[in-house]
């Protein structure tokens, strides 16, 4: 028995890695941000699901347990383990590649599209 076909571990077993197409620096940088972004309102909301307050808690402690919580989903985010990023990408990155794929038509590129119909109201007599 072959427990690839089961569990899809050995899907890819034996095959080359497909090659990646060319990413887009600017949609690779926003979806990590979005990313970071994602992790940071996670970490809030687990903070302040806590049950009750330390004995040292203060505004200015929690103002810098959010900068260490931010800082924290940004790492995180750059270590692309939890895939948010990735997927952002693949989503959209497949939009952009198909909204490049798309040129102008060459009667309007050369100029030598007609201009459209104009309607007209006509008076009754």
């Amino acid at each position: 028995m072959d427990i690839g076909t089961t569990t899809g571990i050995a899907l890819n077993a034996g095959k080359a890695a497909p090659a990646k197409a060319p990413r887009d620096p600017g949609l690779e940088k926003a979806a990590k941000a979005f990313e970071a972004v994602f992790l940071r309102q996670m970490i809030g909301a687990m903070r302040a699901s806590s049950m009750g307050e330390g004995i040292f808690d203060s505004s200015a402690t929690e103002q810098f347990r959010d900068m260490a919580d931010a800082k924290t989903a940004e790492n995180m985010a750059q270590t692309g383990k939890f895939g948010v990023a990735e997927l952002l990408i693949q989503q959209f990155g497949a939009r952009a590649t198909a909204a490049q794929s798309l040129t102008a038509k060459p009667e309007i590129a050369n100029g030598s599209a007609q201009a459209p119909l104009a309607i007209t109201r006509s008076e009754a007599p």
